[in-house]
C-alpha cells in the first residue's frame, strides 16, 4: 500500500498534468477531454479535501467551458457569440492559472 505522502504526491502530479492538458486544449482540443476523463477516473482517490477541490474545480471548468462554448458557437452569427467565446477563453485561462497556482501552493480552490 502506498504511503499517504506518496499518494498525495501522485495525485498532485496527476492534477498538474490535467492543468497542463487544459492549457494545451487551446491548441489541441482533445486534450481537454483526456483531462476530464482522468479527473473522473481518479477523483475518488482524493482523501484530502484540498485535493478533492482541485478535481471538482477541473471537472466544473470542463463542463462550464463546454456549455459556454456551445452557447457562443450557436450565437456567433448574431455577433454576441463572439463575445461569449472570447469571455469563455479568458475565463478558462483564469481557471487554469488559479487552480494550478493553488495546487503548487498546496491550497484548495
Amino acid at each position: 500500500m502506498e504511503s499517504t505522502a506518496a499518494h498525495t504526491q501522485s495525485l498532485k502530479k496527476l492534477l498538474t498534468a490535467v492543468y497542463a492538458l487544459q492549457a494545451l486544449s487551446f491548441l489541441f482540443p482533445v486534450t481537454f477531454i483526456v483531462g476530464v476523463v482522468l479527473d473522473y477516473v481518479k477523483r475518488g482517490e482524493a482523501t484530502d479535501a484540498w485535493l478533492a477541490s482541485h478535481f471538482r474545480w477541473q471537472i466544473r471548468t470542463f463542463w462550464f467551458t463546454v456549455l459556454w462554448s456551445l452557447l457562443g458557437g450557436l450565437t456567433a452569427g448574431f455577433g454576441v457569440g463572439l463575445l461569449i467565446l472570447f469571455a469563455t477563453a479568458v475565463w478558462l485561462i483564469y481557471r487554469i492559472a488559479k487552480g494550478w497556482l493553488n495546487l503548487s501552493d498546496g491550497k484548495a480552490v
